[in-house]
């Protein structure tokens, strides 16, 4: 009897020793940091919501009101970027939950197939001890020869016992640890499904809001008093703007010097669009009908259509204009290490950032009507040391056309 006790003892100190090959719980990176990175981001989309509720209290307060027509303009446009803002980080956090499920679905699997071999050595325990057929524990201890035996076999069986229920509670965490992972790579999936849904909403009201501001255009396109003002503004907003960018060329002076220009300006739109609806310089104004100046060139295009930088450079400005700035809207200016700067305005979006370094060609941003606009097209300005100039000083290799009274007609560069 002592001799089947010890050879069943042998063979479970034989699968003892297996256990830390096959049976213990491997540490897996933890996913903390993803799920921080969205829950930074849930908190975020909360600030937007708050901040697009805020500006649409403003927008109720003035769309009864015709003559602020202009305002409400305004800020639908600031509420169209509030809205874009959200759609952004809602990309983001889509993302980020495709590498969290992915993450968790690897911890999944590793976690499985821990339980798995756990298991299967569960099962070779249970084969050995059917093998060796039934042990009476008290027999062993009742066949002890002296007290000194008694307490080996006593020693011999605790150790058995221990390691048996160690194989059992080991199998149990796996499990429970599985069904953990199961449900959290579940909480993923649907949380992901729900934040596409909310994308899928932002995207429908910012659709809803670029309708709204097309019936404010019509509405501004009707009324004189307001085009005027907006003809003012935008000459305001360029003598701002000037001033701007003299300062902001002066204080990222080191930068913008370490970027080669090239010595030619690339048309900003594809070339197939090369039909002008104004041009630079002294013009009867085409919305208000009189004598006004124009500080650039405007090239109509379809809403979305990619813009791209003239010269490579710095982006020394991309903002959503403010104050008397809001006549360029959503604007970018690139500034060039050969003192010269470009300006792209009246974007639905931009696709840089302040500081940003530039090269020829790279978009910089998309059409729109945003600010003092009403329709779509690209507002383009060059400055030569601070100075705006005529665009199309620099593009007389190209043949291009304006469009005026209804008839269209090729320029003579």
């Amino acid at each position: 009897m002592k001799a089947r006790m010890k050879a069943a003892l042998s063979l479970a100190l034989a699968l003892a020793l297996l256990l830390p090959l096959t049976g213990q719980m491997a540490v897996v990176p933890a996913s903390a940091a993803t799920q921080d990175q969205i829950d930074a981001l849930r908190q975020d989309a909360s600030d937007l919501d708050a901040q697009k509720a805020e500006i649409q209290a403003q927008l109720e307060a003035v769309q009864a009101d015709k003559s602020q027509a202009l305002e409400q303009k305004r800020l639908l446009e600031e509420q169209i970027e509030v809205i874009q803002a959200e759609i952004d980080n809602m990309d983001a956090q889509i993302l980020a939950y495709d590498e969290l499920i992915s993450q968790k679905n690897a911890e999944l699997e590793q976690t499985e197939a821990q339980e798995q071999e756990q298991f299967d050595l569960f099962c070779r325990r249970v084969r050995a001890m059917e093998e060796e057929g039934e042990l009476s524990y008290w027999s062993v201890l009742f066949s002890s020869t002296d007290f000194s035996d008694l307490l080996d076999n006593y020693m011999m069986i605790e150790e058995i016992i221990n390691y048996d229920n160690s194989v059992i509670e080991t199998l149990q965490a796996l499990q429970d640890t599985v069904e953990q992972e199961r449900a959290e790579v579940e909480e993923a999936k649907a949380a992901q499904e729900a934040a596409r849904q909310e994308r899928q909403a932002a995207q429908d009201e910012l659709e809803a809001q670029e309708a709204q501001v097309d019936q404010v255009i019509a509405e501004i396109s009707s009324q004189e008093d307001l085009l005027e003002e907006m003809e003012a503004e935008l000459q305001r907003a360029a003598d701002a703007v000037d001033e701007q960018i003299r300062e902001l060329e002066r204080q990222m002076a080191p930068q913008i010097s370490n970027v080669q220009s090239e010595s030619g300006f690339l048309w900003p739109l594809d070339a197939s669009i090369n039909t002008l609806s104004s041009l630079y310089g002294s013009r009867q104004d085409p919305i208000t009908g009189r004598p006004g100046n124009h500080t650039g060139i405007d090239i109509p295009a379809a809403r979305g259509t990619p813009i791209y930088a003239s010269k490579s450079g710095v982006v020394t400005t991309s903002v959503y204009g403010s104050g008397s700035a809001w006549s360029y809207g959503n604007y970018v200016v690139v500034s060039h290490s050969d003192g010269t700067s470009t300006l792209y305005a009246h974007m639905s979006s931009r696709a840089v950032s302040e500081g940003q370094t530039v090269s020829q060609g790279e978009v910089v941003g998309y059409v729109g009507t945003t600010g003092r606009s009403t329709g779509n097209h690209l507002h383009f300005e060059i400055r030569v040391n601070g100075s705006r100039t005529d665009p199309l000083y620099y593009f007389t290799d190209l043949t291009l056309y304006y469009r005026s009274g209804g008839q269209k007609v090729q320029l003579n560069l």
